[in-house]
């Protein structure tokens, strides 16, 4: 069988833009990897072995040209008979150990040596360049002789000659250009996803759950699918298919075997940001978020101050009737949220942090970092707040241990946790640290080999259920055949 390479230009052309715009990949790159098609296809029919095989396609005529590449090379560059003999000897032994561990392994073609690696079962291969290479005259060409062809060579440069065209490709050869297009394809479709949610680190996005594996959550997020893992997730949120979802981009990884966009909505600043949606202020840098201090799903405290003097930050916040506020506590599924007034002053900012309560003197002892805030006897309880959760969102809110008394009874002291505490000035540069980026790796890579076991575990289950129902078919289909022998055998007794 044999196909032929006729390019109608004008819908040929019109594929190539509509592909680019759909995947988000550049025309460049698509045009690329049909040259690589086009040259894998025309090595698998003409090549030979160790060759090296360009095309270039012109999409404006159609036209395509193939070329030879022949690299330049020295004697410092080839290895000697003994260094090829002591290679096949060591990869002989890499074989028999691979397979004696029960390891698969594979052929695979490099440069101009065919290597066999033991293979594992995610699929990595594991080797070492080779530093020399084996001579072959369809693929290296002598220092002396490179000279002849150009002038000013030098041992490494690649070297142009034009190769015989040809339009008929069979079958395999083009089974080998579908595959090969399919893959660039979609690694540049990867690499596309990736370098645009990079760049949106920190940034709020919007989309649907596609669906619930576990404790994760799936999100289409249009061009890619997103994952909120479960440490990531507000407590007690409840999420359901087709339900849209806004949510942070914490971190963009290149990862072929699953989802490389990590999403969070328990992040301080996936707060700060939703509160940049409802507040026009913020979004023109009118009024400015100093800093958070937030326990996700049960409360947060916002401070905020005002460049321009003529707008009130907190009521700006709050939007009239609190329309703002409510809007921004619904899309955290009822969280609590205080705004307050930020100070430069420390002692009224920390008073100010400890709203509702009403405190009536903060003495500042600066060695120790601790603030000493005194309030009416009926204010205490308010000023610790449940658990003493009031005090220790003011403690992380303003950086500063805060010892909490009344004027009769002493109260409760809380200290900010630097490894909790985010502001405003920490996160200017990415969502994460670098030890929470590791922690959050891990967990994907657990929710990874949770999910390749599980369906390891399904397939093995319906293999089983087969089997399984094939043995009763047979049970059911032997047992009519005895019952008829039993049958045969009293007639023949009563006759």
């Amino acid at each position: 069988m044999q196909i032929c390479f006729n390019v109608d230009l004008k819908n040929f052309s019109q594929a190539i833009r509509e592909l680019s715009e759909e995947k988000g990949i550049a025309v460049e790159k698509v045009i690329e990897t049909i040259e690589l098609a086009i040259a894998a296809a025309y090595k698998k029919d003409y090549g030979k072995k160790g060759q090296i095989v360009r095309a270039k396609f012109n999409p404006d005529t159609g036209k395509v040209t193939f070329i030879q590449i022949k690299i330049a090379v020295d004697e410092s560059m080839i290895k000697t008979e003994e260094e090829i003999a002591t290679e096949e000897e060591e990869r002989q032994k890499r074989i028999q150990e691979a397979l004696e561990r029960g390891e698969r392994v594979r052929r695979i073609d490099e440069d101009e040596d065919d290597f066999i690696r033991p293979r594992t079962a995610g699929g990595d291969t594991e080797t070492e360049e080779p530093k020399k290479v084996r001579f072959n005259t369809e693929k290296h060409l002598m220092l002396d002789e490179a000279k002849k062809e150009k002038k000013g060579v030098k041992p490494g440069d690649e070297l142009e000659f034009p190769l015989e065209a040809h339009e008929d490709f069979g079958r395999i050869a083009s089974q080998t250009a579908k595959q090969v297009i399919i893959q660039r394809i979609r690694e540049a479709e990867r690499e596309a996803v990736y370098e645009e949610y990079k760049g949106k680190e920190g940034e709020l996005v919007s989309g649907i759950v596609q669906r619930i594996e576990g404790r994760n959550i799936y999100i289409d997020l249009g061009r890619g699918m997103g994952m909120l893992p479960y440490e990531e997730q507000i407590p007690r949120e409840r999420y359901r298919i087709g339900e849209r979802l806004k949510a942070l981009v914490v971190l963009a990884e290149k990862n072929p075997k699953g989802p490389g966009i990590f999403l969070s909505r328990s992040h301080p600043r996936f707060l700060e940001k939703v509160f940049e949606l409802e507040v026009p202020e913020i979004a023109s840098g009118a009024v400015q978020i100093k800093s958070i201090a937030r326990e996700a799903g049960m409360r947060s405290k916002v401070a905020v101050v005002s460049i321009d003097e003529n707008i009130d930050p907190v009521g700006s916040m709050v939007g009239q009737k609190g329309v703002r506020v409510t809007t921004v506590i619904n899309e955290l599924g009822g969280e609590k949220i205080d705004i307050i007034e930020w100070d430069e002053k420390p002692e009224k900012f920390i008073a100010h942090a400890l709203s509702p309560a009403r405190v009536l003197d903060v003495e500042m002892l600066e060695r120790a970092k601790t603030a000493r805030a005194l309030v009416p006897d009926d204010q205490l309880s308010l000023a610790i707040g449940k658990g003493g959760q009031n005090v220790r969102l003011a403690a992380k809110l303003t950086g500063w241990k805060i010892d909490v008394r009344s004027e009769k009874t002493e109260g409760v002291v809380a200290a900010p946790e630097d490894d909790v505490a985010e502001t405003k000035a920490e996160d200017e540069a990415t969502p994460l640290s670098e030890e929470k980026r590791e922690e959050l790796k891990a967990t994907i890579e657990e929710a990874l080999e949770e999910k390749a076991k599980e369906t390891k575990e399904e397939a093995g289950e319906t293999k089983d259920t087969e089997e399984t129902k094939g043995a009763k078919d047979t049970k059911e289909t032997k047992e009519p055949k005895e019952k008829k022998k039993k049958t045969t055998k009293k007639k023949e007794e009563k006759k």
